[in-house]
């Protein structure tokens, strides 16, 4: 249903229905055409570091590989894994994993998100879980690999689901302010319904990092759902792309910076008794496109198997959780 009712507000009423229902207009949208990067090579790309240079943006000529303002758009065969791995072990990066498991989602994802997280999040590197939860005592026991942990922090549960999700971005500016910019160079803030199912590596690091929607990127943007409302702090009349608040992250510097403005714009919107269409991921989109992304990762970094296979996703590495909203999300 929730699908249905982002759709319905995007695009019109008939096309939505038979996106969603439609296999055969999900394979149509699949071979709508992308625009193409107009850079030459990697070396023309406003870079976060030196390795991305080697990033070989014509590798994919089927797929936009950058941004307008030069940025990378990650796809599978535009990076060489090993030459990532060295830098960044080189260089000491060491990365900050959060994530929220509160109320029932704890019990029915949280086991299955950390046990496939590691088999293939940034392995190689020091790794510290960030696990957020109102009830600590029943995060699940996992064995992690050397110069990987786990922190666990008793948060409280909020009344409704949309306010968990909207509540996180203080929590999570407090906690790299109080903790993790001591222990780790990068951040990246995870929902839990998802299991990775394929390497998330260190190709994904960088200042600021943001993830294409998996049922967004071959639209015309102005189906995006961006928030509409003049009233809210997360208006927006156009953007760059829609961008999925399932996975964000960078430098805890950015990641600070992006949590702290869209607390305050949640906030501000609560003052003056407004919501966001979107709640947090409205506000993501909005803080997003006034500061671009040092990269933007594709939808491989977060898929769903509902819209089916395209011949653009070659790999995927992290897949969308069954998702259970009626059972689990407190009302």
């Amino acid at each position: 249903m929730k699908g249905l009712l982002k759709c319905v507000l995007g695009i019109p009423i008939m096309l939505c229905v038979l996106y969603l229902m439609s296999p055969s207009l999900r394979v149509l949208i699949g071979l709508l055409p992308m625009e193409k990067c107009s850079l030459e090579s990697a070396k023309m790309l406003v870079l976060d570091n030196s390795v991305d240079t080697s990033l070989d943006l014509w590798s994919r000529p089927d797929v936009l590989t950058c941004t307008s303002w030069k940025a990378p758009i990650i796809w599978e065969g535009m990076f060489d894994p090993d030459l990532y791995d060295r830098m960044h072990k080189k260089e000491g990066s060491s990365v900050a994993l959060t994530v929220f498991a509160v109320g029932r989602y704890l019990d029915v994802y949280l086991r299955t998100f950390l046990n496939s997280s590691e088999h293939h999040f940034m392995l190689g590197l020091p790794v510290t879980y960030y696990v957020f939860t109102d009830v600590p005592e029943k995060v699940p026991d996992i064995k992690f690999a050397p110069r990987r942990s786990i922190k666990v922090i008793k948060v409280e549960r909020n009344s409704r689901w949309q306010d968990i999700s909207m509540m996180r971005m203080k929590t999570i500016s407090d906690v790299i302010e109080s903790d993790l910019r001591h222990h780790c160079t990068h951040v990246f803030c995870f929902d839990v319904d998802q299991v990775f199912t394929g390497r998330f590596g260190s190709e994904a690091l960088a200042d600021s990092v943001a993830l294409l929607h998996a049922h967004y990127y071959r639209f015309p943007q102005k189906w995006f759902t961006y928030d509409r409302n003049p009233k809210s702090k997360a208006y927006m009349q156009t953007g760059d792309f829609y961008y999925h608040a399932a996975i964000f992250g960078g430098s805890w510097k950015s990641v600070k910076a992006l949590t702290d403005a869209c607390y305050q714009s949640i906030m501000e919107d609560k003052q003056n008794n407004v919501e966001a269409l979107w709640h947090d991921e409205s506000h993501l989109n909005k803080y997003l496109w006034l500061h671009k992304p040092s990269k933007v990762l594709s939808p491989e970094y977060c898929w769903d198997t509902e819209i089916g296979n395209r011949r653009d996703i070659q790999v995927t590495r992290v897949l969308w959780a069954p998702k259970y909203y009626d059972a689990l999300r407190t009302r």
